[in-house]
Parts: C-alpha cells; structure tokens; sequence
C-alpha cells in the first residue's frame, strides 16, 4: 500500500509538472523543427489543404511526394513545384483502396526513399442528412476519411519506427470532436481519424519511440470548396477558416511537434465546456451558435474541380 501511495504522489508530481510546462508552452512555444531533406508525402495534394502544405514544405527545403485520385490535378500540383525549382514527386492513388495505397507506397520507396513525414489530407463530404445518405457513400466516407490512414500508415510507419524518426499527421476535423447535424458520416469517420492518432500515440509511447511524432489537425469549416454553402451565425467568434491561414497554422503544428491543434483557438473553450456541461445544454448552445443549423445550405464543391 505505502508503494502504491508513494507511486500515487510521484505521478501527481508529474502531472502537475506536465501542465506546467504545457502553460509555459503556450506562451512560449518550442523551437520549430527543420524539415530540409524529409521526405513527405500528402495525400488529396491536387487541390485545396494538401496542394498549399505541398508549397509550404518545399518552399522549407523537403522532398515532396504528391498523390491525388485526380491524376491532372496532382500533376499540376507537381509541375508547378518543379518550375520553381522544388524536389517534386507525383503519383495517382485512390486512398480508398487499399491495394493502391500499398502500391503507390512501393513505388515511392524505391523511386524516392523511406516517407520520414506522412501527411494524411485526402478527404470527403456527402453533406446528407444519415437517412438520406446512399450506403454505399457512407462506405466511402469511411474508407477515405478514416480507413486510408490505417493503410498510409502501415505503409510508412515501419521504417519510421526503425530509425526512431518521422511524424504522422492526420487532417481531421473539429466535426471529429463533436456531432453536426447533416454530418453524421463525415463526423464519424472524422471521430475515428482523431481516435486513431490518439492511440497510435500511445502505442510509439509504449514503444519507446519518442521521436516518432503524431498530430492530429481539427479545424473548423475551412474555405477550400469542399463545404461551400455552409454558415457559420456568428463569423466574428467562430468564422470560416481562410486555407493559407490554417495550412500556416497547421504547419507551425507539425513544426513544433504538437500533438493536436483546434482551429481557431475559441474551440478549445467550446470543447472545455463540453466536457462537463450536461448533454441537453449542448443542444441549446449548438442552436445559439448556429452549429444546428450550419449545413443548412451546403452545396459543397463543384464536380468540375
């Protein structure tokens, strides 16, 4: 007893320790990280988050490896990197297969290298209410949103977890946090990426593989086409997010080695009282803030882009 009471203290110490030096971050962030000569590779890089973080990371000197379901699109995104000198890599993959995944993943080792930063962008929206949601889109929600990166990462993570050097990164949501009405696919294959980071975390933890890094990225509606028509009641608190806002903040994230990040930062308060207000209160606050009703008229991107 007088073992586990000693142990009990120890961790308290700890505890406090940590959140100590979690305040002391918040205020002064660690040092950002070089990421020169990574090889990274984006999914969903033809367009929208992941053909801005291709951008960011060459312009910070890595070797960028592109991939896209839409082969013209990710093309582009490569020939413009390499007619600004970048080091530039694309391939076509459908991330909702797993074959591909494991394909592409080989084809990128032997052509470029092991995949040191893993950045797991691709993603879809049906914009339905769940009953109006066709099954086979939901199936497909999933198999993008969430299961890719169980495939991505069992692709890349070895080599990783061998040299004790990479970093995972997983483009969720904020929908990953908390129901939205007219989202109940989307934020359930969001809510599985999230849990996903989380526990892969913990496994390099037990593992010892502390420089082995995980972030997951949970930002609000982000104006990229993706959730065109959606509404936010009160912009001035909770807006739209601007893409080169966010990629900069996400990167800044990824450079630091932070574990999770909400955008914008007034999330963390919302998500701090939905941790212990009672359930019918969030009801009630969804509806003041206009989160009931956000998708009322989304439209959503255009097919031709």
């Amino acid at each position: 007893m007088a073992n586990v009471l000693l142990e009990f203290v120890q961790t308290l110490f700890i505890v406090l320790l940590e959140t100590l030096k979690s305040v002391f971050r918040f205020f002064i962030p660690a040092a950002k990280k070089d990421v020169s000569g990574e090889i990274v590779f984006i999914s969903g890089a033809g367009s929208g988050l992941g053909k801005l973080m291709a951008f960011k990371f060459a312009q910070l000197g890595a070797i960028v490896v592109c991939s896209d379901i839409n082969e013209k699109a990710n093309d582009a995104t490569v020939e413009e990197l390499k007619s600004q000198g970048f080091n530039s890599h694309g391939y076509k993959c459908d991330v909702s297969k797993r074959e591909d995944i494991y394909r592409v993943a080989d084809l990128v080792k032997n052509d470029v290298g092991d995949v040191t930063i893993l950045v797991n962008n691709a993603g879809i929206v049906s914009g339905k209410k769940f009953l109006e949601t066709e099954d086979w889109m939901i199936q497909k929600t999933f198999e993008v949103n969430t299961m890719a990166h169980f495939w991505t990462t069992k692709a890349f993570l070895p080599s990783m977890i061998s040299k004790n050097h990479g970093h995972i990164v997983s483009i969720a949501s904020s929908a990953g946090l908390t129901g939205v009405n007219g989202l109940c696919d989307y934020c359930s294959s969001k809510f599985g990426a999230v849990g996903f980071d989380e526990s892969l975390r913990m496994e390099l933890y037990a593992l010892g593989k502390t420089d082995v890094h995980t972030t997951a990225i949970c930002p609000f509606y982000i104006n990229t086409g993706m959730f065109d028509g959606v509404q936010t009641r009160f912009p001035w608190i909770l807006p739209i997010l601007e893409p080169e806002w966010a990629v900069d903040k996400m990167m800044d994230a990824i450079r630091r080695n932070q574990p999770i990040i909400y955008l914008p930062r007034i999330l963390y308060f919302f998500f701090f009282l939905k941790g212990f207000l009672p359930c019918a209160t969030f009801f009630t606050l969804s509806d003041f803030f206009g989160a009931s009703n956000s998708m009322d008229n989304f439209k959503g991107r255009a097919k031709n882009q």
